[in-house]
């Protein structure tokens, strides 16, 4: 079933016109009003004091910014995907960088906020996990900021992140295993990665002695992001130990009556071009794309919980790639008249028009003790804080739904190809109104020739499958 797409975005001397589809009706927008007539997402740019202060309407960083929105809502007028018919695609929202919505509650806001944006699965699984051990979170700052300075040869500035987290696994050992279900376990962890700091060091030492570009710089760094990454996986493991035993991400009972993971799984797919061909990443070729995703049930219970349930359905086997333009690469709907998993249908949430089962909308945000459902952050008027797992990495998972419809999803997913230049920090327009329930770890290259058309011919759970709970 082929996807229908927005008109351009239209630009003016003074005004921007957002494209709009034939049951949208046409909303100008100008310099000092930007509102986008959706229940999902308004952004009001009001040169007063009653709502945003002078400092944010400097003419140069406004200037920068609004060309950076222009830019992101070409991309979204686009994306994610609609339903032929019963259209799944985005809602027709804009992000502009000359003011944004702002809640004078919110606890922490949207992810990216600042100068720089966290792209780093791995990172912001750990950041997902329903843990509170400040200890380790300091330790977390540490070890990762490593992998940064490695990765952009400040190799005195990685020594001195390497000496802070020595020093907090010396010393706040005991503090770190109190929050463990088994605190042998993490003390067994903190010793592996004492056990590694000092090869870390010695490799980051060697690497100050080379010149620059010399292959000998390059040998030590390449050693020192190897360790560091043990390493990391170490810290993975620790903060996991931290999870309480036992612990369920609380889901209302009406909600009982479809598939839930309780915790993380991992998913393996692999993929082919249809022709035969290989897939071209940068000059390397395969011929098989198999990409390694964490599924988070931490985060995303009812989502991640029916991913899970039809990997394990083998309802992806031998599935086309339906969407792939460069924003999103997008799967999940079945040849034939249905528009998703035709299958038993929550009561409280009901079937699709072809006898779909579908899932509420799900958000989790950070400082709740749990997501809420059928609505968007939005909706619930706290626009702009931040989602336990936020769409800033490059293969972030989303759920498809129809535009207006929040309960509309099925089986439908994509994998956001994040750009932070189109993504800027602090402006991440998909937070809180899809659910992100998972991210690639490994293999996410792959999705840079992923097209239209290539074929799943797997997807399989390779961990955690027991951590699904089937309806009641």
């Amino acid at each position: 079933m082929r996807f229908h797409f927005l008109s351009p975005l239209l630009l003016g001397s003074l005004s921007i016109t957002p494209p709009v589809a034939s049951f949208a009706p046409h909303v100008p927008i100008t310099t000092t009003s930007i509102r986008v007539r959706t229940s999902t997402f308004q952004v009001y740019a009001r040169n007063s004091a009653e709502h945003h202060s002078v400092e944010h309407l400097k003419t140069i960083d406004s200037l920068k910014n609004a060309i950076s929105g222009v830019v992101l809502a070409t991309v979204l007028w686009t994306a994610p995907a609609s339903f032929a018919g019963a259209s799944t695609h985005f809602s027709n929202f804009i992000s502009s960088q000359v003011v944004a919505s702002s809640v004078a509650n919110a606890k922490e806001m949207a992810s990216g906020t600042g100068s720089r944006v966290n792209k780093d699965p791995e990172s912001l699984l750990r950041y997902g996990l329903p843990i509170d051990n400040k200890e380790v979170r300091e330790l977390q700052k540490y070890i990762e900021s490593i992998r940064l300075n490695v990765s952009s040869k400040r190799k005195t500035a990685a020594l001195d992140d390497l000496k802070k987290a020595r020093s907090i696994v010396n010393t706040k050992e005991a503090k770190m295993t109190s929050s463990c279900r088994d605190a042998n376990i993490c003390s067994s962890i903190i010793q592996s990665m004492k056990d590694k700091m000092g090869p870390l060091e010695e490799s980051l030492q060697a690497s100050t002695n080379y010149l620059n570009g010399s292959d000998q710089e390059r040998e030590a760094l390449d050693k020192s992001y190897a360790t560091q990454d043990k390493i990391q996986k170490a810290l993975t493991a620790l903060e996991e130990q931290m999870v309480p035993a036992g612990y369920v991400t609380p889901v209302p009972s009406d909600y009982n009556d479809l598939p839930q993971l309780h915790g993380r799984a991992t998913v393996e797919m692999l993929l082919k071009k249809p022709n035969g061909e290989s897939f071209d990443i940068e000059g390397t070729l395969s011929k098989e794309a198999k990409m390694t995703m964490v599924i988070d049930g931490f985060a995303a219970p009812v989502t991640a919980g029916n991913f899970i349930d039809l990997v394990q359905k083998g309802f992806y086997n031998n599935m086309d790639i339906q969407r792939s333009d460069g924003f999103v690469v997008q799967t999940g709907d079945p040849k034939g008249e249905a528009e998703g998993y035709v299958g038993t249908p929550s009561k409280a949430v009901g079937a699709g028009k072809h006898g779909e089962r579908l899932i509420p909308l799900e958000i989790f945000v950070k400082g709740d003790k749990g997501p809420f459902y059928e609505t968007t952050i939005e909706d619930e008027g706290r626009g702009g804080q931040a989602t336990v797992l936020p769409f800033s990495s490059y293969g972030a998972m989303g759920w498809a739904r129809e535009e207006y419809e929040p309960n509309s999803g099925s089986s439908q997913f994509f994998w956001l190809l994040f750009d932070s230049d189109l993504t800027p920090a602090g402006k991440n327009v998909l937070d809180g109104r899809y659910p992100c329930f998972g991210y690639v770890v490994e293999g996410a290259d792959f999705l840079r020739d992923i097209k239209e058309g290539d074929i799943i011919v797997s997807a399989k759970v390779t961990d955690g499958a027991e951590k699904l709970v089937q309806p009641k």
